[in-house]
């Protein structure tokens, strides 16, 4: 029965939700056609007033403008009711104006007494003046911001697009969150046009309040005088009022609104509102107060001048600076190391050495200089911190195993703004990051050069240059690829977790992949490790295919490999075959991950462009390998150079670099072309599935 009435509930919400649009309009459209009471003009004028209120605190407390993604609807609604309002009074002003100053309702008394102390001349002074601080600055500087920021962010989606990708590919970023960046890049165009679409409304309902005034003026003097026999001064005087107490309380709410509009299109996202964002930036700096409280007192000494109210706001601006540098140079101190701090330090320097100073090195480290802390702190909620979260996940999801933790750190001997990675304590990369500025890398034809500092993409070696914030949007129309410091040495580090991925993984990691299987097919791993197969002798097979990138996620298929197959070469060696285990097994399990290997480096059905060796080379390469095993210095450098060519060749096709090579030639090729061309991928041919086209594009030895 409860959840039955929650079910009710829940769907008498959602109905009313549905509703509440309809409704809202239906109600407008009554207030033209029907007569209203004044009591519920009252009402109506009182809500339009709240409402007004409200949309303006919640365009303060956004955050960016999508967070008040209903607002040109919002404002669309908002104009309507008080067009239907100014009809509604209108017709009560006309028909009982007569009466007396209360005829149309109580609120429209207040604003044409109350206000404007009953004065008609005033009272339609300070109305032209509110319309024409809503139509000509308000208004149209709204209208102006959000047509800019429509054309701008339609120039840039290309660009955002990009960089979406880019952290995709990069394993930065999942397809839920790409999908999420994609559709709010889309929301953010289409807030903008909807907003400059909106903002003609409210340049046209400050023009009807401004005719509307007039003719109820002009209708006014007509119905007094001709229909109830008031004089002319008489009519002038109670029509007017009441016509400028009508258009007060219609403009006051509109000015409110177009406020609202001005602060959500105006506004720069971060994670402030727009009141956190004015308090923090302009009183933030104590020498700014120190000077405007200096000059307002040397203004309050002027004889002449008003000595109070100058010399007052000098003292309560000076006050103000002075807690801000208070409150600064405590944050400083906090921040040095305390006393107590330093006597637990020469505590434990005093103290016997045991087996707790053996400090274990870390597997995976990062060390940056003292600029790049805010990347990492927690208590400034560091984004690279996030991004390392997220880029290990990535990784065990695409290569199989979990990495080990990073271990970050500040190294005060590195430069302000250098960061190293560490493997095992052994530096494997370094590179440069700008808290601040955006990475604007150059993936190869763009159309313009950008003013910054000229630098090199860590991850990939492309030509970039660092950038300030206001060239982003410049950079990406023109087809750079721009990323934050904090993605770019999350990318960078990611490229070194998957070129390391090998060295990452130990036996104790091998265990609990081994453990991991075990959960899901229990029957696969039992008896596995030890009785079929070392664990060490796993391990060498599993590293093997790490260091060529290979994914060990098909733990099903590597472990039936070696299963099978394990027996027949023990037996083979105890009869003196004298044959490499691990190197064996890695081939088979090469083999039978051919075609996840195939699709790493040829995604797709298509046909595959690779690179072959000439015939005379391959019997030449046969023969010193089989024989000794090594390659002579003048065939190994004619080797080099041979692939380096037709690398080149085959990237300037937009190819993959991919050598296929008999399967005898495999593991001595590779091992020799990986470290000098590691963008050289090395298969055999029994890798390849039968039913891949193969179509050779370039030789390796025709120039030989």
């Amino acid at each position: 029965m409860n959840s039955f009435l929650t079910l009710l509930k829940n769907n008498g919400s959602a109905h009313a939700k549905m509703l509440a649009g309809p409704v809202l309009i239906l109600l407008v459209l009554a207030m033209m056609v029907l007569p209203l009471p004044p009591f519920l003009l009252d009402l109506l004028f009182t809500f339009n007033i709240a409402l007004a209120v409200m949309i303006l605190l919640v365009a303060m407390f956004t955050k960016k403008p999508l967070d008040f993604a209903a607002f040109p609807a919002v404002l669309l609604f908002a104009t309507l009711l008080r067009l239907a309002l100014n009809v509604a009074s209108t017709r009560v002003v006309l028909l009982n104006g007569h009466k007396g100053p209360d005829a149309a309702g109580q609120v429209i008394e207040a604003f044409g007494h109350f206000l404007v102390g009953g004065n008609f001349a005033v009272g339609l002074i300070v109305f032209i003046i509110l319309v024409i601080i809503n139509f000509i600055v308000i208004t149209k500087g709204a209208g102006r911001i959000a047509e800019v920021g429509a054309r701008f962010t339609l120039d840039a989606m290309p660009g955002k697009q990009m960089a979406i990708d880019a952290d995709l590919n990069a394993g930065l970023i999942g397809e839920e969150e790409a999908r999420r960046r994609r559709q709010e890049v889309s929301q953010e165009a289409e807030f903008y046009g909807a907003m400059d679409g909106a903002s003609k409304f409210v340049r046209g309902d400050a023009v009807a309040g401004l005719l509307i005034m007039v003719i109820n003026i002009i209708g006014g003097l007509i119905v007094g005088v001709m229909q109830h026999d008031l004089s002319f001064s008489e009519a002038g005087h109670v029509y007017t009022l009441l016509t400028i107490g009508d258009g007060l309380v219609a403009q006051i709410p509109a000015l409110v609104i177009s406020t609202a509009a001005g602060v959500v299109v105006s506004r720069v996202a971060t994670d402030e509102d727009v009141g956190q964002q004015m308090v923090n930036q302009l009183f933030s700096n104590p020498h700014v107060m120190f000077l405007t409280a200096g000059i307002l007192g040397l203004m309050g000494l002027i004889p002449g001048m008003p000595h109070l109210a100058f010399l007052t706001f000098a003292a309560i601006v000076g006050a103000i600076g002075w807690t801000i540098q208070k409150r600064q140079q405590q944050v400083a101190q906090a921040e040095i190391i305390g006393p107590s701090e330093a006597e637990k330090a020469a505590d434990a320097a005093a103290s016997e050495a045991s087996w707790d100073d053996v400090a274990m090195v870390d597997p995976l480290g990062l060390e940056v200089g003292y600029r790049l802390i805010s990347l990492v702190d927690h208590a400034q909620n560091g984004e690279l911190l996030h991004r390392i979260r997220s880029l290990r996940k990535k990784f065990a999801q695409d290569v199989g195993f979990l990495p080990p933790v990073v271990h970050i750190r500040d190294n005060l001997e590195l430069k302000p703004n250098d960061y190293r990675v560490l493997l095992y304590g052994v530096e494997v990369g370094r590179g440069v990051a700008m808290p601040g500025q955006w990475l604007a890398i150059d993936p190869g034809g763009v159309t313009m050069n950008l003013s910054g500092t000229p630098t090199t993409d860590p991850a990939f070696g492309l030509p970039a240059v660092w950038i300030d914030v206001s060239l982003r949007e410049q950079a990406q129309i023109s087809g750079y690829t721009v990323v934050d410091a904090s993605t770019v040495v999350a990318t960078h580090l990611n490229h070194l977790l998957h070129r390391h991925g090998a060295q990452l993984l130990g036996r104790q990691e091998v265990q609990q992949l081994l453990d991991r299987v075990g959960k899901e097919l229990p029957r696969l791993v039992e008896d596995f490790v030890p009785k079929t197969v070392s664990l060490g002798l796993f391990h060498k097979v599993l590293r093997g295919l790490l260091d060529e990138e290979v994914s060990i996620r098909d733990m099903r298929t590597i472990i039936e490999v070696v299963s099978e197959n394990i027996g027949r070469l023990q037996a083979q060696n105890q009869l003196g075959a004298n044959l490499d285990e691990a190197a064996e097994l890695l081939a088979m399990v090469r083999t039978a991950l051919g075609r996840a290997i195939t699709q790493q480096w040829f995604p797709g059905e298509g046909e595959l462009h690779v690179i072959g060796l000439d015939a005379r080379l391959e019997r030449v390469l046969t023969q010193a390998l089989t024989s000794s095993g090594a390659l002579e210095p003048g065939l190994a450098e004619t080797l080099l150079a041979e692939a380096q060519r037709a690398t080149q060749q085959q990237e300037q096709r937009g190819d993959a670099a991919v050598l296929v090579v008999p399967a005898l030639l495999r593991p001595s090729l590779s091992r020799f072309l990986r470290h000098h061309l590691p963008q050289l991928g090395v298969l055999s041919n029994q890798e390849i599935p039968d039913e891949r086209v193969m179509k050779v594009t370039a030789v390796i030895g025709n120039q030989a």
